[in-house]
């Protein structure tokens, strides 16, 4: 139906000016009396206080932060001839561990971040300081509570001269309200120190699971190293045995003596203990990678492997990456910027606290005359504590967090020059263990044809056992020694990744 009003141009419509004046003429209610009378006048103070703490609301005490300088050196000593490498993106060093080539670890390294129980509890850690930081965080919010009542009671005749009253009750139902501001900057601070110590636990936990990663490659290359020796050991025994019965036979045929079949026995008898005590090393290294993927030792099983030991890749950063890559660094650095905000906080703790307030809500004897004008209360404004006396408690605060930030930089700057001392030492030992290494093969080589020599020359009767019993043992230890320097290479290489915070890169031409 179409609008039967009639409109002015040059206004609102007749009804709606009509409205307006009926609104505007009408007689004053109870409340806009009240509202008048009670709240409009003590609202304006409250009002010109709130906006006074506004205007002050954004100067916070203390010092600012400034990262803690630290020598840097510009190549490392240890590098040798490696060539420096561009820092790898961190997501390709998330999984450094595959430049090893070796299925088996990737295999297990998959399992690390699901089961292992450290990283969980890491994990954890950063939950509780996201939660302590919302904490921190709420300060700077009002506080509103509720709360309700029934209450029945009497006096007692004693105490009243009217004697004894009948029972009363009371109802009530209201709200209040509190809020804090921030002039001084002391929630700021603390806020700021909360987020500086998030982010400290998230270093925490990559920490946490690069150590959990160095740890699994290391227990990993162990086992099978511990598997090669087994391996040694199982055919120095094949070829004692050997040796046993053809000292045997020429024992027999009158032309060896009785000595050269007791050496004989007692080679092969040392070597089967050492094969014993090689598989008691693979047994409790595999216990150990059951419990980094999380599982009892009892439920894991790593079948063994004949392939030789992997080819050990080198890492190659510039100490200045690897201020950038280390978590263990970056958690130090930002516990650093945590205690230069607990010193503003505890400063700001010194100053006056302005708060505001308000309450209001219904008190009656009678619950359905509660909610009524004339059962509300209300209450309004501002409030300012300050100690007068402490006996110099809020100084020593200040001092104590002076104290803790003096001492968060010595630590970062501790945990700098331990990390440049844990890259110099794999450095050196990448380089070194390499030349060691060639040097080794070519001792095993030698070895494996002196054995061979002083074999024939004993079956031709030119020399006694002895000679093939020494020949034997310099060999089995020269292939020994070969096995424990390629362990020791590619452990070298998995802590130099973790010292390096993660990533490995080509060998240099």
């Amino acid at each position: 139906m179409p609008d039967q009003t009639p409109h002015n141009l040059a206004g609102p419509p007749v009804g709606a000016a009509s409205a307006a004046r009926s609104t505007l003429n009408r007689e004053p209610t109870l409340i806009d009396v009240r509202w008048a009378a009670e709240v409009a006048p003590a609202v304006r103070p409250t009002v010109l206080a709130f906006l006074c703490a506004l205007s002050l609301a954004g100067c916070s005490i203390g010092p600012d932060y400034v990262r803690p300088v630290v020598d840097t050196p510009a190549a490392f000593k240890e590098a040798g001839e490696w060539k420096p490498a561009v820092p790898a993106d961190p997501l390709a060093s998330d999984t450094w561990w595959k430049a090893f080539g070796d299925p088996q670890l990737d295999a297990l390294q998959d399992k690390v971040d699901i089961s292992n129980q450290n990283l969980r509890i890491a994990e954890a850690q950063y939950r509780q300081a996201r939660a302590l930081s919302d904490a921190a965080r709420a300060s700077w919010f009002p506080t509103i509570n509720a709360t309700a009542g029934a209450t029945r009671s009497a006096t007692s005749a004693a105490t009243d001269a009217a004697g004894s009253a009948p029972p009363r009750n009371s109802f009530s139902l209201g709200a209040s309200a509190s809020w804090e501001a921030d002039v001084w900057g002391r929630i700021a601070r603390n806020v700021e120190a909360a987020d500086e110590r998030v982010q400290a636990s998230e270093a925490d936990l990559a920490a946490a699971r690069l150590s959990a990663h160095a740890t699994l490659a290391q227990t990993y290359f162990q086992l099978r190293a511990a598997e090669r020796q087994l391996q040694l050991l199982d055919a120095a025994v094949a070829a004692y045995a050997r040796s046993l019965e053809l000292t045997r036979n020429r024992y027999g045929a009158g032309v060896a003596s009785k000595a050269d079949v007791v050496q004989a026995e007692s080679q092969l008898r040392s070597a089967r203990a050492s094969a014993l005590d090689a598989r008691l090393s693979r047994s409790q290294y595999e216990h150990a990678l059951a419990v980094l993927v999380g599982q009892a030792p009892a439920g894991f099983s790593l079948p063994p492997s004949s392939a030789a030991l992997p080819i050990a890749p080198a890492v190659v950063t510039l100490p200045s990456t690897l201020l950038e890559r280390r978590p263990d660094i970056a958690a130090a650095e930002r516990r650093v910027a945590a205690a230069n905000a607990a010193i503003g906080a505890a400063q700001a703790a010194r100053f006056p606290v302005l708060g505001l307030s308000a309450s209001t809500g219904f008190r009656r004897s009678q619950i359905e005359d509660l909610l009524t004008v004339p059962s509300r209360y209300w209450s309004l404004g501002p409030t300012l504590a300050a100690t007068i006396f402490d006996a110099g408690a809020k100084k020593a605060a200040v001092g104590q967090a002076q104290a803790s930030w003096e001492q968060a930089v010595a630590t970062y700057r501790q945990t700098v020059l331990v990390a440049f001392q844990e890259v110099e030492d794999n450095l050196s030992a990448a380089r070194l263990l390499d030349e060691a290494a060639v040097e080794q093969a070519a001792a095993v080589a030698a070895a494996a044809e002196a054995e061979a020599i002083a074999l024939n020359q004993y079956k031709a009767g030119t020399v006694s056992f002895l000679n093939v019993v020494t020949a034997q043992a310099t060999h089995l230890s020269a292939q020994r020694s070969a096995n424990d320097l390629a362990a020791r290479r590619l452990v070298a290489a998995v802590l130099l990744a973790k010292n390096a915070g993660g990533g490995v890169g080509p060998r240099p031409d």
